[in-house]
């Protein structure tokens, strides 16, 4: 039988908050490409808004793609398959992928965690080819370390 995730569960609200706190830093990525806005600036007014509240991590992830994004694209473009291109990728799937290429190249979460909640992610939020492309992209990106 399969264990379920419990309130009570040592760990299990720690990770629901992180879980959160990274759709909400994908929300702010996407809405940021979406309107053609600076991703820290979206960031800066949602803290303002604060309704609900951003949470820390949100915001660190958010910082951390900015300060690393050139080198975060490099790596996901280097592991596409032949003719994608980054522009080509959906906004969310490529939202995802920088948050989770910037967790596993400078954070200490565990690079399966990053590609699980990646791909939990693009489950809930894209379409349905979005989680095997997403788990491919990753996986080339971690066999390169």
């Amino acid at each position: 039988m399969a264990e379920v995730a419990s309130p009570t569960r040592p760990g299990h609200s720690k990770r629901a908050t992180r879980t959160k706190a990274r759709k909400r830093a994908v929300d702010i990525l996407f809405e940021s490409e979406l309107r053609g806005l600076d991703p820290l600036s979206t960031l800066n007014v949602r803290t303002e808004d604060a309704d609900p509240p951003v949470r820390e991590f949100t915001a660190d992830l958010v910082r951390g793609i900015c300060e690393h994004r050139v080198e975060i694209d490099r790596r996901i473009g280097e592991h596409l398959a032949s003719g994608w291109t980054l522009p080509r990728i959906p906004r969310v799937d490529r939202a995802v992928l920088r948050m989770a290429v910037y967790e596993i190249g400078w954070t200490e979460v565990p690079p399966k965690v990053a590609v699980a909640e990646a791909v939990s992610l693009v489950e809930d939020l894209s379409t349905d080819d979005s989680p095997k492309f997403v788990n491919g992209v990753l996986g080339s990106v971690l066999g390169e370390d």
